[in-house]
């Protein structure tokens, strides 16, 4: 007698067991749909990199591309543009942190740590002021490198008048920070992927 009261009890947990186990499977199951919409769709995926060929940026000549929904400058700087750049005092600068998401965060904000070593003559930098996040013109501004009757380089926001140089760093007006740098790394000599 006391073995089948003890095989009832040994059914009925294996059946309560196995009522749980179908339960959270289904519930898994018809939460499914609702979890993965809130993935990033593909056209969202699409945009965390992109690759863009440098090759046809002509020196002195800068364009302006789209990166999530931002405009990124990527300038083909002079050898004079590049020289001034080095020659700034870190003390000049009202930002002295760097700002490149390729070096680290404490980094100063020297020529060399605005670009990627070895590939100087590229700079790439967000093209959102850090005022007020307006879109800065290229070849303006008081910091500009003047080569002739043309200044080259520099870039000024005529929002609320702040000046960047030929390395994107503020020195002068309101904006609290240099020209953020995104990462990006060299996939070949003229090609780069940002993101």
């Amino acid at each position: 007698m006391a073995t089948a009261a003890h095989a009832d009890v040994t059914r009925r947990d294996f059946l309560y067991i196995a009522t749980g186990a179908v339960g959270a499977v289904g519930t898994a199951l018809v939460a499914w749909p609702f979890i993965h919409q809130m993935n990033p769709d593909a056209s969202v995926k699409a945009l965390a990199s992109i690759e863009f060929d440098l090759a046809p940026i002509a020196e002195g000549q800068e364009v302006t591309i789209k990166w999530r929904g931002n405009p990124v400058i990527v300038r083909h700087r002079t050898a004079k543009e590049i020289e001034d750049a080095a020659a700034v005092k870190l003390e000049d600068l009202k930002d002295a942190m760097a700002r490149n998401a390729n070096v680290k965060d404490a980094d100063p904000a020297t020529g060399e740590n605005r670009v990627i070593k070895g590939h100087e003559k590229y700079i790439v930098m967000m093209g959102v002021c850090t005022h007020l996040g307006c879109v800065p013109q290229g070849n303006a501004g008081d910091y500009g490198v003047v080569e002739g009757s043309a200044k080259h380089g520099g870039w000024f926001c005529p929002c609320h008048g702040s000046h960047y140089d030929t390395a994107g760093r503020i020195r002068k007006g309101p904006a609290p920070e240099n020209l953020h740098i995104p990462q990006y790394s060299y996939i070949s000599d003229t090609k780069i992927k940002i993101g």
